[in-house]
């Protein structure tokens, strides 16, 4: 099994925090290597909807990576399962209240099977460098309540 996770604390409250992560639109605001995302089906942000995104996979190749909400608690967490692509991690948000703050805890497990086994170091190591992003999400939420 692979795993990563994240945590940061962000100068916003938990409520606007989950609402800028529920809905996967606003993804290509902090996650680098996104080419595309787009709400393939259900309501943007609801528990059950499906975003159709393309990442910039190895060599600059399109590889997609479709995404569905299998939790959407308000304020509090926001899971998904990676549903097209060579790889379908799990993942989920988990945010808290810390006074005027939110603390965001940012966590992918991948089981992989198969030949998947083979690429385990470079599953990790990509699942690592994703959770990280979450210290660009904590400066564009900041900087959105600044404005």
């Amino acid at each position: 099994m692979a795993f990563a996770e994240h945590e940061v604390l962000i100068g916003r409250d938990a409520m606007s925090v989950y609402l800028f992560l529920v809905d996967g639109l606003n993804n290509p605001l902090w996650r680098d290597g996104i080419r595309s995302i787009s709400l393939r089906s259900g309501k943007a942000g609801a528990k059950g909807a499906v975003y159709q995104q393309t990442l910039l996979g190895p060599g600059g190749r399109p590889l997609a990576a479709d995404f569905q909400i299998t939790e959407a608690r308000p304020g509090a967490e926001v899971r998904f399962e990676v549903v097209a692509g060579p790889a379908r991690p799990l993942g989920g948000y988990y945010l808290s209240t810390e006074g005027p703050n939110t603390r965001l805890r940012f966590a992918l497990e991948f089981h992989p099977k198969g030949l998947q086994k083979l690429m385990g170091g470079m599953i990790q190591k990509t699942m690592e460098a994703e959770v990280l992003q979450l210290d660009k999400l904590k400066s564009v939420l900041e900087e959105e309540n600044a404005a």
